[in-house]
């Protein structure tokens, strides 16, 4: 039959469907128009490209439906709503008209009934059942309503056209349903999409509890956050959580082992729940910060090039070619083994010599980061250990201190005045840096505030001391000591020259041209207005001079000022420095000994009377027991060697000895007096005069015999500078002696003696011991 066409663009009308749907094209108005005034009947069927505004045959699927117009209502805009009910399923034979609607030629086409039998059908249908009740519970679009509807359903054919009717699914899919020859094929499609829906259902059920069960999750943290955030901003804690965002960025990028950062996250979360005022939350917040800052696996890079080092270490200090020369086979070993593990440096000398500012320039020579720790009066353990965060005020130890001041892990650290610490109930201060300095065990050094490990093998310790006297024996044991002595007056006025004299007129901001200090007159400074073994007081004295010389130029509008050797009185005033110069004449019961100070060497005028007496040795001058007991040493051996210098048996009973040495306001210990004693004491008591350019030191022995001392290049300078030619040193340290430069040995006459016998017979004047 021939019927007019209404084709659909994304829409399916099924048998026994009652919808309606809005039609704009003209073709399909004036096709709905046309099937109004015949008998209301129209063929809708479905294009294939909904694009496609003016469709031909092969732009439409081949079945279709017959359905009857319902109402019919024009809306604005040449639209018109229609409201049909689907009939009959028909097959799309040819359109036979165009214009002005589209008109075809279709043919009734019904679907197959499937012969069942009523227990097939029973169960088909209560399979179908089934599944629209479990659609209905997953689905709430489909919902429980639709399905209880088509529950009360009983007959087969009934049910599937109405289930695909009320299913919810695209146009092409009811266009597959609208294809099916036979209600079997129908109820096999229908079940498989009802279940595939049902997973559907469930799944999509499932992942939208997940997500509102996140998203509550989520909501929940946020107000809790906000609630806090306005609790903090009351309490005036609302830096806190900011502070510990901070922590938590910087522990990510802190080089340190897992058990580090663990240690430290634990910390931040304790930290979190403290209230920021607290004291125990300044301490956490304290001590979080220490561990963020201590290097524990950064590493600077280092200088390998030895010709640099020598370089640096000549430009920055005159002199002391033994000291660099240990230094530079100190650092090429380093270089050449590639690891830090070696020997700890200690650095034994005098004040001012520069110790300090040799470490510097290791530093310097190696690119090295620079730390110093002064052990000056430290007495106390947790100064090296640090203290128990237990206690209020903890710290960390000054080793951990230095570390984070440093900011890397193999810095160079000088341990200043190590011979300087001292212990008391607290604890052993010495004992503490046993550990620090033992290179077997110092990769695990652990600090009593930080309590973690740290690796200090990597550090180069270098240690500086006075003297070694007072350096325990097993820390001793742990260093190599390198000595470094007093500076000759050639080395100081070198060093003046090339380096203290640019640095004070740096300092007091003066142009080179501005003042000039003769040699002559530096040479004066350094003899006259200078004693000592380094050269700080001369780096003063220079630097008087430079500011007087500043005062001067203001005042008297000069452009230059000259130092010279003679008007060195005018800035300085009168010396300050008087030697004792040897003797004028031979004298009995006067030697001049020799002595090691602080401050470099000095000579001792010692002065023995021998007067009527019951047989009393008295010392003044304020002696130590030390020198004490070798006056009372040389007493018995002058007593034992009486006989051969003619002295009566019963002199001793009848005269007393006095021993003294002048300048009686300053101490004075140690054995190396002790022939010098014996000899002024044997020249009182026998009248034998003693040579007046004599000098000698060294320690007697009840048998007579010369035993070594320390300190001789200081007792040499003081020798030399004191005018005397004669000096007797004992035979053992003849090895010391000719390590000495010939700047400090010429003009001395030096013999070495391992006897009394041969320090008298150098000593007393000859002809007034011949018969």
């Amino acid at each position: 039959m021939r019927i007019p066409v209404v084709a659909l663009r994304g829409l399916t009308v099924l048998p026994k469907m009652l919808m309606h749907f809005d039609v704009s094209r003209e073709k399909s108005v004036a096709a709905v128009e046309r099937a109004m005034v015949l008998d209301q009947k129209i063929f809708m069927v479905t294009q294939k490209e909904e694009q496609c505004s003016d469709p031909q045959l092969e732009d439409l699927y081949a079945l279709g439906t017959v359905g009857t117009i319902k109402q019919l209502l024009k809306l604005p805009n040449h639209v018109v709503r229609v409201l049909v009910e689907g009939e009959e399923r028909a097959e799309l034979l040819d359109l036979t008209g165009r214009e002005p609607f589209l008109e075809a030629e279709v043919e009734y086409i019904p679907v197959e009934q499937t012969e069942y039998t009523s227990t097939e059908r029973e169960a088909m249908i209560r399979a179908l059942q089934s599944e629209i009740e479990q659609f209905g519970k997953a689905d709430p679009n489909f919902g429980e309503t639709a399905a209880r509807q088509l529950l009360t359903i009983q007959t087969l054919e009934e049910l599937l056209s109405q289930l695909m009717i009320r299913f919810p699914m695209e146009a092409a899919e009811r266009q597959k349903f609208l294809n099916l020859d036979s209600t079997y094929m129908q109820y096999m499609v229908l079940c498989d999409m009802l279940e595939r829906e049902i997973e559907i259902s469930r799944m999509k059920t499932e992942i939208q509890s997940k997500v509102k069960a996140r998203v509550d999750k989520n909501q929940k943290e946020y107000l809790l956050r906000e609630q806090m955030k306005v609790i903090r901003e009351e309490l005036g804690e609302d830096d806190l959580e900011s502070d510990v965002d901070h922590y938590l960025e910087k522990m990510e990028k802190l080089k340190a082992s897992t058990e580090i950062k663990e240690k430290i996250r634990k910390e931040i979360s304790r930290l979190k729940i403290m209230p920021s005022g607290s004291q125990e939350g300044t301490v956490s917040r304290s001590y979080i910060e220490t561990l963020l800052e201590m290097p524990w696996q950064k590493v600077s890079r280092e200088s390998r090039d030895i010709h640099k080092a020598e370089e640096i270490l000549n430009k920055e200090h005159y002199g002391m070619e033994k000291i660099k020369e240990r230094i530079l086979e100190y650092l090429a070993v380093r270089m050449f083994a590639g690891n830090n593990n070696g020997s700890i440096l200690c650095l034994v000398g005098p004040p001012g010599t520069g110790k300090t500012s040799i470490a510097q320039s290791v530093a310097h020579a190696l690119d090295k980061k620079y730390v110093r720790v002064c052990l000056g009066g430290v007495k106390d353990e947790a100064e090296i250990r640090g203290h128990r965060r237990t206690y209020i005020g903890a710290m960390p130890g000054r080793i951990a201190n230095g570390m984070k001041q440093a900011g890397v892990a193999n810095p160079l650290m000088l341990l200043d005045e190590i011979d300087k610490v001292s212990s008391d109930y607290k604890g052993d201060t010495s004992s503490a840096l046993l550990e620090v300095l033992d290179s077997e065990q110092n990769n695990r050094f652990v600090d009593h505030y930080v309590e973690l490990p740290m690796d200090l093998s990597k550090v180069m310790f270098i240690a500086t001391a006075n003297s070694v006297s007072t350096i325990p024996r097993p820390l001793l044991d742990r260093m190599e000591v390198i000595e470094v002595s007093s500076y000759t007056e050639n080395e100081k006025f070198h060093i003046a020259h090339d380096y203290l004299l640019e640095k004070q007129r740096k300092k007091n901001g003066l142009k080179p041209e501005q003042i000039d200090i003769t040699d002559d007159a530096l040479r004066m400074v350094i003899h006259r207005y200078t004693r000592e073994a380094g050269v700080r007081n001369l780096e003063r004295r220079i630097g008087d001079l430079c500011r007087k010389a500043a005062r001067e130029i203001l005042e008297k509008e000069v452009k230059k000022v000259t130092v010279e050797e003679n008007t060195l009185e005018k800035y300085l005033g009168k010396p300050k420095v008087h030697f004792d110069m040897a003797n004028e004449k031979d004298d009995v019961g006067i030697v001049r000994g020799l002595a090691w100070t602080s401050v470099g060497g000095d000579t001792l005028q010692i002065e023995v009377n021998s007067l009527p007496g019951t047989g009393k040795v008295q010392l003044t001058g304020q002696m130590g027991d030390v020198m004490k007991e070798s006056a009372q040493t040389g007493i018995s051996y002058i007593r034992s060697v009486a006989d051969k210098y003619r002295v009566d048996a019963e002199y001793f009973e009848k005269h007393d000895i006095h021993i003294h040495i002048p300048e009686g306001a300053v101490p004075k210990d140690g054995p190396s007096a002790g022939i010098t004693m014996a000899t002024a004491m044997l020249s009182a008591i026998t009248n034998i005069k003693v040579k007046a350019d004599l000098a000698m030191t060294g320690e007697i022995t009840l048998r007579g015999r010369v035993l070594p001392i320390g300190g001789l290049k200081e007792k040499l300078l003081a020798a030399k500078m004191a005018g005397i030619h004669l000096v007797l040193v004992p035979a053992r340290n003849q090895v010391d002696v000719e390590e000495l430069s010939a700047e400090i040995t010429d003009g001395l006459e030096i013999k070495y003696v391992s006897s009394m016998d041969e320090v008298l017979s150098y000593s007393f004047v000859k002809e007034k011991t011949e018969e």
